[in-house]
């Protein structure tokens, strides 16, 4: 088999063979980088998909709203006059959509957007006894809102059940009130609504503030509630790249001119926390890259010195500077391609045993962390690219030693 080899191949092989300590020595630091960069890529996958689904998984990708409410000044100023009045800005009334049917289906054409919502949201009190609280009013289309919040895997005590008599309450509110299942609550409006609804469902949407204030009814119940028969305050959006939702909530507002709303200028500080994490671990990973290709460098410069003499041999018998060149590119790939391989197994033990030490309190894995075939491919193709890259250098010091000068030395 090995006659069948090209022969830059065949002395390749060679010289890693009657170098094992030293070929060894130059895997293993290209396996330990290998394995560092991909435990730290599915460590931080797993980490930020952890936290990018407990942000979104409780709100929607866009919100659609109708402009914010502005004032105009009666009189314009002529040249070299003044306006001594001040303009005051108008409180904002919750009105709805104008031709929101129209919007919703238009919505529901891109192809940017996976799922459309209508909601109606609004301020408004639950009262127990001689307790109140203040809550926000969400009313929803069931069928349709599942799709932008999974509400029905959130839910911890009873059963996901909209109907005009239904409330969907969280656990902080439920503790503030001391009610429970089947109890009944009143909601009161500043429109003058007034409904009493049963619980039904009790909800934990991984965040406090949210469990004590959101409260989901049925679509036409909050809209007798606020007083918005056949309107509703906003369209929820869920599209198919999130990252993308700043772009696309532009795009949407200057084609309906409503206001649009994405989860990124929700979550400036979150979303500038998740760019810097990322934009850290990869200049980790540069690093170590280029530890790793120093490494291969240094050692088949060494290499060369070593084998000057063999090179000076193979030159005079006819070989080309190219053929002396690649002979060291083989290496270098040979090293990265193996140091990727062994690398990547490292990786998936030392996965493994975070597995086993990094858990909740009560056992359960402390995030999801999952390594895929795509990850191991990329790895023994940077790898291997690592290693030719680094085996450059020492490549071209080889093909350019003449054959005399190098049998002497």
């Amino acid at each position: 088999m090995i006659s069948l080899l090209p022969f830059s191949l065949i002395v390749a092989i060679r010289f890693l063979r009657e170098g094992r300590l030293q070929t060894l020595f130059i895997i293993s630091g290209a396996a330990i980088g290998v394995a560092v960069i991909v435990f730290m890529s599915a460590l931080l996958d797993g980490l930020q998909g952890n936290l990018f689904r407990r942000v979104l998984s409780s709100q929607p990708h866009i919100t659609l709203e109708r402009p914010k409410q502005i004032s105009r000044p009666l009189r314009f100023p002529n040249p070299g006059e003044s306006v001594v009045a001040t303009i005051q800005t108008p409180s904002q009334r919750l009105s709805s959509i104008d031709q929101w049917q129209k919007e919703r289906d238009e919505m529901q054409k891109r192809k940017d957007i996976v799922a459309v919502s209508p909601t109606v949201t609004g301020p408004a009190f639950v009262v127990r006894g001689d307790a109140s609280q203040a809550i926000s009013l969400i009313g929803i289309d069931p069928e349709q809102y599942i799709k932008i919040v999974p509400l029905p895997e959130k839910i911890i005590a009873g059963t996901f059940r909209m109907t005009n008599t239904d409330i969907l309450v969280g656990k902080q509110l439920v503790e503030d009130l001391g009610v429970q299942l089947g109890d009944k609550l009143r909601i009161v409006t500043a429109s003058g609504g007034n409904l009493t609804l049963n619980i039904v469902g009790i909800f934990d949407l991984g965040n406090r503030g949210a469990n004590q204030r959101n409260v989901y009814v049925l679509l036409s119940s909050a809209q007798n509630l606020i007083n918005l028969i056949g309107g509703v305050s906003s369209i929820d959006l869920t599209v198919i790249e999130p990252f993308n939702a700043e772009k696309i909530a532009q795009s949407i507002a200057s084609q309906t001119g409503l206001q649009a709303m994405s989860w990124i200028n929700a979550n400036q500080q979150f979303f500038l926390g998740l760019n810097a994490q990322k934009l850290s671990s990869q200049v980790i990973r540069l690093f170590v890259g280029l530890s790793v290709a120093a490494g291969i460098a240094s050692v088949l410069v060494v290499s060369v010195v070593q084998r000057s003499k063999d090179i000076g041999i193979l030159r005079a018998m006819g070989g080309t500077r190219g053929q002396v060149m690649r002979i060291f590119l083989i290496q270098g790939a040979i090293v990265g391609l193996f140091g990727s391989l062994i690398g990547s197994v490292m990786a998936t033990l030392l996965l493994v045993g975070w597995k086993m030490v990094a858990k909740n309190p009560d056992g359960t894995p402390l995030f999801n962390i999952t390594i895929t075939t795509q990850l191991y491919i990329i790895a023994a193709i940077i790898a291997t690219i690592t290693g030719l890259i680094a085996a450059v250098t020492p490549a071209m010091r080889a093909a350019r030693l003449e054959p005399v000068e190098a049998i002497r030395a």
